[in-house]
């Protein structure tokens, strides 16, 4: 890896740990076979990301949670998801929150807490649990302490949100969207959020309607150029696109806040663009931008939609317009060209990450895990390794019928979910086996044996 992609990657992170108020995390639940599939393939439950944009809010040293200014954050959320009443989608997201803290094992809750013990995961996520036969809120006091006033109530109204979305029909499969993070994939979706950020700063019908044409021709360009991934991307925007939306939505004091909002979302993304993976995040950009376009020409739509719909086919049909007919020349009118050169830019950097990745985790040793189980991925700083899977340098949790797996700088999942990863295995002893940053432990049944390179282990169910 050359000095000059080191420092992009370096400050890539510094720049989302500074300006991102937020945790990106992944949830792997129950994972099996598809019918008729080749192998495993990964069912992601839903993808908890955040990529508000905030400058300066630090993370704090260690601290535990504040019991009085956690009671304030309960009583600010509460308080907006009454106002709304049920009127979004007919019912209440109001619920039980609980905020936790991983490090200090404090917490603080809206009602008094279940007896009995608490969920493994609180203080990991924000995300709902169940915990004493109800669905709760769940936070973590770094995202919700550090956050701006309005940003910490979309955390809140965003997870309240998921709470309801089983019951609403709306939790759909939401798969990685590995083609965002391609210099084509790139080039067309950022064009789209200006496209959006262009439509909703316009109030005049036909303004917005041609800026909203734009917007699905460099859609369509995307997804023609995908097609496989389609289904992917309409998934995210439907699992968590419209659980952004409805935090976008409930923390505005009005409709013309909820815009703001919504374009301080897109213009967030953008300046951050040549940092950031879009893999698994640009449907918390994406989705408030077409609900509001949505709010303004198919009032009460949220009552309609389905699992199964499109958000930008549900535009089009809502304003009866079609994409523009010639997508390159219409880029022209959001800087194509500079955001073209920018990628191929950023392309260039990627590969060179790529190559000292598929280095590490393809072809040098690895210990290589069966996929299945659960667990839990931190997805800040991803990297995609394309036809292979991608690469989870954050804290990663996982635990299956094969044992444990507790990992902080690297593992490998593979593209269909099959298998895990890790770099450079020591010898095991007693089914324990350690790495730079990660430990595995073998379940009963199961043994960590040399795989079939010089150097590789593999875990397997002991004959």
């Amino acid at each position: 890896m050359s000095q000059a992609s080191f420092t992009r990657r370096k400050r890539s992170v510094a720049l989302l740990g500074r300006m991102t108020n937020g945790y990106v995390l992944s949830r792997i639940a129950h994972l099996e076979p598809r019918p008729g599939g080749v192998g495993m393939r990964t069912e992601m439950t839903r993808t908890a990301v955040f990529l508000y944009l905030v400058v300066g809010f630090a993370r704090p040293a260690v601290a535990q949670v504040d019991e009085q200014r956690a009671q304030e954050y309960f009583k600010e959320a509460r308080a907006l998801c009454e106002r709304d009443g049920g009127r979004l989608w007919g019912v209440s997201v109001c619920a039980p929150m609980v905020i936790a803290d991983r490090r200090t094992q404090t917490f603080a809750t809206s009602q008094p807490a279940p007896e009995g013990p608490r969920p493994r995961v609180l203080g990991i996520v924000n995300a709902p649990v169940q915990w004493g036969g109800a669905t709760w809120g769940a936070y973590m006091w770094d995202d919700v302490v550090n956050a701006t006033p309005r940003h910490r109530m979309e955390i809140f109204l965003h997870e309240l949100f998921h709470g309801v979305q089983p019951q609403l029909g709306l939790t759909v499969q939401a798969l990685a969207t590995e083609h965002l993070d391609a210099a084509d994939g790139r080039y067309w979706l950022r064009l789209e959020w200006r496209a959006l950020a262009r439509a909703l700063r316009r109030e005049s019908g036909d303004e917005r309607s041609l800026a909203v044409r734009d917007a699905l021709a460099f859609r369509q360009a995307r997804r023609m150029l995908y097609p496989a991934n389609v289904e992917d991307e309409r998934g995210q925007e439907i699992t968590e696109g419209l659980a952004a939306y409805t935090g976008t939505v409930l923390a505005a004091q009005s409709a013309a806040d909820a815009i703001v909002g919504a374009v301080d979302l897109l213009d967030g993304a953008e300046k951050t663009a040549l940092e950031a993976s879009f893999v698994r995040t640009f449907a918390y950009v994406s989705g408030p931008a077409y609900g509001l376009l949505l709010d303004a020409s198919s009032p009460g739509w949220a009552r309609r939609v389905r699992g199964t719909d499109d958000l930008g086919t549900l535009l089009m049909r809502a304003l009866d317009v079609q994409p523009a007919t010639d997508a390159s020349a219409s880029s022209t009118r959001y800087g194509g060209a500079e955001i073209r050169a920018s990628e191929q830019k950023r392309e260039q950097e990627r590969q060179e990450r790529l190559a000292e990745l598929r280095r590490r985790f393809v072809d040098g040793p690895v210990l290589q895990i069966p996929g299945g189980g659960s667990g839990m991925s931190n997805s800040r700083g991803a990297e995609v390794i394309p036809g292979v899977g991608t690469v989870y340098f954050g804290p990663f949790r996982a635990s299956g019928a094969w044992g444990t797996l507790e990992a902080e700088k690297g593992v490998l999942v593979a593209s269909d979910g099959g298998s895990r990863r890790l770099a450079a295995p020591a010898r095991p002893e007693d089914g324990v086996v350690a790495g730079d940053g990660w430990t595995f432990k073998a379940a009963p049944g199961w043994v960590v044996r040399e795989g079939a390179r010089r150097g590789d282990y593999e875990v397997v169910r002991q004959p």
